[in-house]
């Protein structure tokens, strides 16, 4: 069983970066497809950014292309978020997810139906 805990997350103020790390336990992470999402009260979960077990390719949302970079360090078992430029728009709960399942599409998959492994979730708020 894949066991997913992130941190990381805080309070900045816009225009700062956080750097989120997910911490992986029972698994080892170089065969998972895994992921960031995000999620605000009364909306659905969202995915932020995706990555390949070997951490060639990568997928992003729209919105944080250019500001958000995703990677992986499966010799620590850890998957990473940097958040650079961050607005206030980014305020949210972020959370880790991961799958072994390879996907149909040709880059990582954002969908939230995709991932069975999820963390518990670390804040982040963006104050203007």
């Amino acid at each position: 069983q894949v066991q997913l805990v992130e941190s990381g997350g805080g309070s900045v103020q816009a225009g700062g970066s956080l750097r989120l790390s997910c911490a992986a336990s029972g698994y080892t992470i170089s065969r998972l497809w895994m992921a960031w999402f995000r999620q605000t009260p009364g909306k659905e979960r969202q995915g932020v950014a995706a990555i390949s077990p070997g951490g060639g390719s990568t997928n992003y949302l729209d919105s944080v292309k250019g500001r958000f970079a995703i990677s992986r360090d499966n010799a620590k078992n850890t998957l990473y978020l940097q958040m650079n430029n961050l607005e206030p728009e980014d305020t949210a709960m972020y959370y880790c997810a991961a799958d072994i399942t390879p996907p149909l599409t040709a880059r990582p998959p954002l969908a939230l139906g995709w991932y069975n492994h999820w963390g518990q979730g670390t804040q982040v708020t963006v104050s203007s």
